[in-house]
């Protein structure tokens, strides 16, 4: 799958599910929960426990319509690791133009984390596909419209601070999508093995952006 059509299904999926779980053993289970929900784009954190094996086995298994990317990439050599190990898409919770050097090298969307007007600039400029902003939560979706007058060109995704019920403000203000955790992946669920009460939370949120995105 190339770059641009890995952009293009993050943008019409609209929401990347963050996946930060202590038993990997789990996460295929997790995947195909939100996957029958309608979210289709995961992103596997560096702090699930063998990240980057975990992203070489589902990249290989899991169904066509998934994107598995990597998150919490931080080092070009993390970069250089899951790439190889199969990612489709790379985020940072930092601005490290490293990082984004790599991506650029093996033609892999990079979305770096920024949170200031320069930051997200800089990030741009370097060759960032998508400005990931974080933390959101004390931002709000003000702050996507307050930049889309200096930057309607840049595209912004919060992570932080996005629900399943406030995902249409963020689509509304501006985002090309969101980066959701805790709120769609409900911990206590996951833990019983209620995966169906994963499947309706995900259905709920990508009915909510859908809502907003056929405005």
């Amino acid at each position: 799958m190339k770059k641009n059509e890995v952009l293009a299904a993050i943008s019409e999926n609209g929401v990347v599910a963050v996946i930060r779980m202590n038993d990997a053993n789990k996460l295929a289970k997790v995947i195909e929960a939100v996957r029958l929900g309608g979210v289709k784009c995961i992103e596997i954190t560096m702090t699930v426990p063998g990240a980057v094996e975990s992203i070489r086995t589902l990249s290989a298994t899991m169904p066509a319509d998934v994107l598995i990317g990597a998150g919490t990439v931080t080092t070009a050599q993390i970069a250089e690791d899951v790439i190889s190990a199969g990612a489709k898409f790379v985020v940072s919770p930092i601005l490290n133009i490293d990082v984004i050097n790599v991506c650029k090298k093996h033609a892999v969307a990079c979305m770096p984390g920024c949170y200031t007007p320069t930051e997200i600039f800089t990030a741009w400029s370097a060759g960032a596909d998508v400005c990931k902003v974080f933390p959101a939560t004390s931002l709000g979706p003000k702050y996507f419209k307050d930049l889309s007058g200096p930057f309607p060109h840049i595209k912004l995704m919060p992570t932080g601070g996005v629900t399943i019920e406030n995902v249409g403000e963020w689509i509304t203000a501006g985002a090309v999508a969101v980066g959701i955790g805790s709120d769609l992946l409900d911990k206590k669920a996951i833990d019983e093995g209620r995966y169906e009460v994963l499947t309706e939370r995900a259905a709920k949120m990508y009915a909510n952006f859908l809502k907003v995105k056929k405005r």
